[in-house]
């Protein structure tokens, strides 16, 4: 039997932690092996647990959650997977704490079961976006499609958000990425596009499991696509974040949205 999930739970609220812990501890794969109440306390806590996975709410007292996520990926000790949970659905803490290394962003109104497959699927490797934000994620990726194609090279308000407040990436305007939820949508086409900024230039097929993971397909839903087997799927995608460099899904998806390879 593998070892449980290791779970920090981060939020200033100590009803809504507690909350989270009766549900996690509900399940024999998961273990919450602590809390914390402020950034500073998640940072410390994080290098001392080092858990698997991390809910991180977003305001709290003495250092936010985006700048505590931020400090945590540059521990290079520290692989925990990031999930942003957050009462306040703006995009422009959506865009932060991906571009911050959070591999998951749920809205607190999100029922115990969706909590629950966010920490699993964190723990498997997988990315997370809430249902509410997925067809606001891939809308935004399509309007900087066109507006790259007609030459404008602008993404909208991506970098601010409905209120404005949001700070832009360092790579410009923040390019969104497919959502581990949503329906599946063909992608056109199956060559692959040039990668000549990557140390080692995805293969076709790669570029092809690539375009179809930013649509959010599943490893089967690709497999059946691609008439391979899912084993298969699952080691070109292995290939596929060992190229990018990437921890998971979700960062392969913005690397590869800023790479131009999908």
């Amino acid at each position: 039997m593998s070892a449980p999930t290791r779970v920090l739970i981060v939020d200033d609220h100590a009803m809504l932690r507690a909350g989270f812990r009766t549900i996690l501890d509900l399940q024999p794969d998961i273990e919450v092996v602590g809390e914390a109440g402020t950034g500073f306390e998640a940072v410390e806590l994080a290098g001392s647990l080092l858990p698997d996975v991390i809910t991180m709410d977003v305001q709290m007292p003495d250092m936010d959650g985006l700048e505590a996520t931020r400090r945590i990926r540059a521990d290079g000790r520290i692989c925990a997977s990031i999930a942003i949970v957050t009462t306040f659905d703006r995009d422009d803490y959506l865009f932060d704490a991906l571009d911050a290394g959070a591999s998951g962003f749920l809205l607190k109104n999100a029922g115990p079961e969706e909590l629950v497959a966010a920490v699993r699927a964190l723990a498997a490797g997988d990315g997370m976006l809430a249902p509410e934000v997925t067809r606001r994620v891939l809308q935004r990726f399509a309007a900087r499609t066109v507006s790259s194609a007609s030459g404008d090279g602008a993404f909208g308000d991506a970098s601010g958000g409905a209120s404005g407040g949001g700070t832009a990436s360092s790579a410009g305007a923040f390019p969104v990425v497919g959502a581990a939820l949503g329906t599946p949508t063909p992608v056109a086409g199956s060559t692959a596009l040039p990668s000549a900024a990557l140390p080692e230039p995805l293969t076709d097929r790669e570029t092809e499991v690539l375009r179809l993971v930013a649509e959010a397909w599943s490893n089967a839903e690709i497999a059946t696509e691609l008439f391979i087997g899912e084993a298969t799927v699952k080691t070109h995608v292995s290939r596929i974040l060992q190229k990018l460099g990437a921890r998971d899904r979700v960062q392969a998806v913005v690397l590869a949205h800023r790479l131009g390879l999908a």
